[in-house]
């Protein structure tokens, strides 16, 4: 049982505060994901929890013990670098070896340790050749089973595959998932990329500029954003967000885009919703991602006529850029639906997937039809 805690953990280098009253608890045997942009706190964070940084005010706890007056050699912590920081003099056997020798274990030991490490990792052919020899996820592969050969409480592992290329780091993302499901060892996982984060993690701890923003499974943080930050950095593309009214006229609910003549239909019970949560209805912010805006080729009861600027065609699916008023919306759509830039359609917003946010903070209204 491992488990990581941190309660009320901030940092500062000089005046800069760089964790701003950070808390976070991850439990047994789970895959938290710390995801944000460069310069937000998550590398940071990790470090602190390794005990490679010190912090200036919380408590950090691993399995209910705080931890942070410990040296880092005390914490029984593995930690795996972005670079692969193998040693080039020595093959693939002796640097997997090396933690376990520095411990001065015997040499049947250390030998069935290493060999069951690599047979995990699938590198026992590997075990002869030196650094220099191998392709950069064999040495990514190397460096993990260095971390893991010490069977330490937890992993920590910093941006591990931010240098390989996008086919190696497709194959490491799936091997990083399958090692975890089979040791099923408490791993922190640092990234800035979605993509990685959405695949990889039990759940996602989004950061920015030192703040937590929220914490959720994938799911719930593609589905339900705190805020307009989690919304426009989860997903691809990233969620349509635009300043919107809502009116009730004559029973009918519309929400309208700024400069925008028309607004889509919303069923009534929208008004009662963003009345309850203290929303003001002349001035939103409304978020859609592009699944969630609905394209026709006919004119249809609802939809609002717009024409086409910028097709994005990605194989699969198409993103469609279309221009409602002074803002624009961006569409997903089937491969070729809309064939041309130019191309007049008409649109609407599927209500199950529209999302509203205070324009004064960013944070939603927590309102779902």
């Amino acid at each position: 049982m491992t488990q990581i805690e941190l309660r009320g953990v901030e940092k500062f280098f000089g005046e800069v505060q760089v964790i701003k009253d950070l808390n976070l608890a991850v439990t047994d045997n789970e895959f938290i994901v710390l995801l944000g942009q460069s310069g937000c706190g998550k590398t940071t964070s990790l470090r602190a929890i390794a005990g490679l940084e010190t912090i200036d005010h919380g408590d950090i706890l691993i399995d209910g013990k705080p931890v942070q007056h410990m040296k880092a050699s005390d914490r029984d912590i593995a930690f795996v670098f972005q670079s692969f920081s193998l040693y080039p003099h020595m093959n693939v056997y002796e640097n997997i070896a090396f933690p376990l020798r520095a411990t001065r274990m015997n040499k049947a030991d250390v030998d069935e340790e290493v060999q069951t490490v690599a047979r995990t990792l699938q590198i026992s052919h590997l075990l002869d050749k030196r650094p220099s020899a191998l392709s950069g996820g064999d040495m990514q592969r190397v460096a993990i089973g260095r971390a893991l050969v010490r069977r330490p409480k937890a992993m920590l592992m910093d941006e591990p595959i931010g240098a390989l290329d996008a086919k190696l780091r497709e194959e490491m993302r799936a091997e990083i998932k399958r090692l975890h499901l089979k040791q099923g060892s408490t791993t922190i996982y640092v990234t800035h990329d979605q993509v990685e984060a959405m695949s990889l993690a039990d759940r996602i701890v989004i950061m920015h500029e030192g703040v937590l923003q929220q914490v959720g499974t994938p799911s719930e943080v593609y589905s339900y954003p705190a805020n307009t930050f989690v919304a426009q950095f989860v997903g691809s593309p990233v969620m349509n967000i635009a300043s919107a009214s809502v009116s009730n006229r004559a029973g009918k609910v519309q929400v309208a885009m700024e400069g925008a003549a028309d607004g889509f239909s919303f069923p009534s019970e929208l008004v009662n919703r963003l009345d309850a949560g203290g929303a003001a209805r002349g001035d939103l912010t409304l978020g859609v991602r592009p699944e969630g805006v609905l394209v026709e080729h006919e004119k249809k009861d609802g939809y609002l006529p717009v024409v086409a600027s910028i097709i994005e065609p990605l194989g699969s699916h198409d993103i469609v850029d279309l221009r409602v008023g002074s803002q624009v919306l961006r569409a997903r759509t089937k491969s070729g639906f809309v064939p041309h830039a130019g191309e007049k359609v008409w649109i609407s917003i599927d209500p199950s997937q529209a999302h509203f946010f205070d324009p004064a903070n960013g944070n939603s209204f927590g309102v779902r039809l």
